[in-house]
C-alpha cells in the first residue's frame, strides 16, 4: 500500500513539471458570454458634441420659459379703447375689437402692422380709418378685404403705402358697415398708436436676441404693436405651437382683451 501511494506521488510530481503552470491573477481571454476589460477612453476618443449641438443646448438655456410682460409705458393719462364688443348685425351677433391697450399703443416701426379680431366671418364692407390726432383729414381711408374665417387679422400698413412719422400719436378705426347710406349704424372699434425711436439699449437686445426672444424684449419695454406683430409672425410660421398661442394670450389678458385671450 505504501509502496502504491509513493508511485501515484511521483506520477502527480512529474505531471506538474510537464504543464506550464497557470497564474490566476492573469486576465481571461474575451470569448462568448465574456465580457473583455477594456481602459477607459482616453479625453481624444472621446465623442465631442457637434457645432448644431452646443447652439441647441444655448436655445434651451437662453429661450424665456415664462409669458411676456408688457410694461405700459408712462406717457399720461390712459385715453381709452374706443367702441369694441359684441353687436348685432342683421340678427346675428358680431365681435369686434382692435387690439390695442387702454392707452397710446408704440411702435418703433413707419409701417407697422395693426392687428383686429372678429368673431365670424361678415358680409358687410369692412373699412380701416387712420388719423393723425387733431388732424381733420384721414391718412387711411379705406376698404379691407373680408374675413373667409374668424379670429385675428392682421392690416400691414406697408400694403397701404401708409406710413407713421415719429413722436406723432394717431386714431385708427375698423368698421363694419351694415348700411353705407346709414354710417350711424357702424360697427366701430378703434384705439391709438404712436411711434417712437428705439433706445441704444433697445436696439443692441434686438440685435443679440433670437425670434423666440424679440416679443419678449419689446414686451418689456412697452412697444405694444411690435411685441404683438413679433409674436403673431411667429405663430404664423409654426401655426401648430400651442406655446406661441398662450404667449400671445397672455399679451392680450394684461391689455383687457380676456374674451380674445380665451
Amino acid at each position: 500500500m505504501k509502496y502504491n501511494r509513493l508511485i501515484a506521488l511521483i506520477l502527480i510530481t512529474g505531471m506538474l513539471f510537464m504543464f506550464p503552470s497557470f497564474s490566476f491573477s492573469q486576465e481571461r481571454p474575451a470569448g462568448k458570454g465574456v465580457s473583455p476589460v477594456l481602459p477607459p477612453p482616453s479625453e481624444d476618443q472621446k465623442e465631442k458634441p457637434s457645432s448644431q449641438d452646443i447652439e441647441s443646448q444655448h436655445k434651451k438655456l437662453t429661450k424665456p420659459v415664462s409669458m411676456p410682460i408688457y410694461v405700459p409705458p408712462r406717457r399720461g393719462a390712459p385715453v381709452g379703447r374706443v367702441g369694441g364688443g359684441t353687436r348685432g348685425i342683421q340678427y346675428e351677433l358680431v365681435t369686434l375689437f382692435v387690439l390695442v391697450p387702454d392707452h397710446a399703443g408704440l411702435t418703433v416701426q413707419e409701417q407697422p402692422t395693426l392687428y383686429w379680431y372678429l368673431s365670424k366671418p361678415v358680409h358687410h364692407p369692412v373699412e380701416v380709418t387712420i388719423i393723425e390726432d387733431q388732424a381733420i383729414y384721414p391718412l387711411l381711408e379705406t376698404g379691407i378685404p373680408l374675413p373667409t374665417q374668424p379670429g385675428i387679422h392682421p392690416i400691414d400698413l406697408k400694403d397701404y403705402t401708409v406710413s407713421l412719422s415719429l413722436d406723432k400719436q394717431y386714431r385708427w378705426y375698423v368698421a363694419i358697415i351694415p348700411d353705407p347710406d346709414r354710417r350711424s349704424r357702424d360697427i366701430i372699434a378703434g384705439g391709438m398708436i404712436e411711434r417712437i425711436e428705439p433706445s441704444e439699449n433697445i436696439r443692441t437686445k434686438l440685435a443679440q436676441a433670437d425670434k423666440e426672444t424679440i416679443p419678449y424684449i419689446y414686451a418689456e419695454a412697452g412697444i405694444w404693436y411690435d411685441a404683438l406683430a413679433a409674436i403673431s409672425d411667429l405663430i404664423d410660421a409654426t401655426p401648430d405651437d400651442a406655446g406661441l398661442r398662450k404667449e400671445r394670450s397672455a399679451l392680450l389678458e394684461q391689455v383687457g382683451l380676456s374674451e380674445i385671450a380665451d
